[in-house]
């Protein structure tokens, strides 16, 4: 089980922070956009504005999870930080550029409508589960976490052949 973990370490906690960042990411999406229901006239812009503010929060929290826990960055030397921040939040901004534009395109398409009629024909009617946008959210979601292990692995968090070898 040790030989596992140690094989594995960077793919598992990975994939458990990338949990816990989906988690603040939709979390806050959903405070967002009840927050901003009936502020704002344009139901378009509340979605935008929302999945904007989410993506934010979730940004920051990946970074520190990230650095600290699944790629093991240990320098905290500025010129190393100031270029993880960089390069972080450029990827990301690269994702988060493809969330925000795509989760309200989707949304506008009716992508949600699919699992609004299933929910609906299976009886369920939490209001949480019919949040506008939420399904788009996911689904763009899980492209975006795979993107964002490329960008982190092979580029913000690439180690030194040194590194590598120690």
């Amino acid at each position: 089980m040790k030989n596992l973990w140690n094989k594995y370490k960077e793919i598992i906690t990975y994939v458990i922070f990338g949990v816990l960042t989906t988690l603040v990411s939709w979390g806050s999406y959903t405070i967002f956009v009840n927050l901003f229901a009936g502020h704002i006239e344009k139901e378009s812009t509340s979605i935008f504005v929302a999945n904007l503010l989410s993506w934010i929060c979730a940004v920051a929290f990946a970074y520190v999870t990230n650095k600290l826990w699944v790629f093991d960055s240990k320098s905290w030397k500025p010129n190393v930080i100031g270029k993880e921040i960089v390069t972080f939040v450029a990827s990301r901004a690269v994702t988060g550029v493809i969330e925000i534009v795509v989760v309200p395109l989707l949304a506008k398409t009716g992508f949600d409508n699919i699992f609004y009629n299933i929910l609906e024909k299976m009886n369920i009617t939490m209001d949480i589960l019919f949040t506008n946008g939420i399904y788009s959210k996911i689904f763009l979601s899980v492209v975006v976490v795979i993107l964002n292990y490329f960008f982190s692995k092979f580029v913000i968090f690439k180690k030194k052949k040194s590194e590598k070898e120690s």
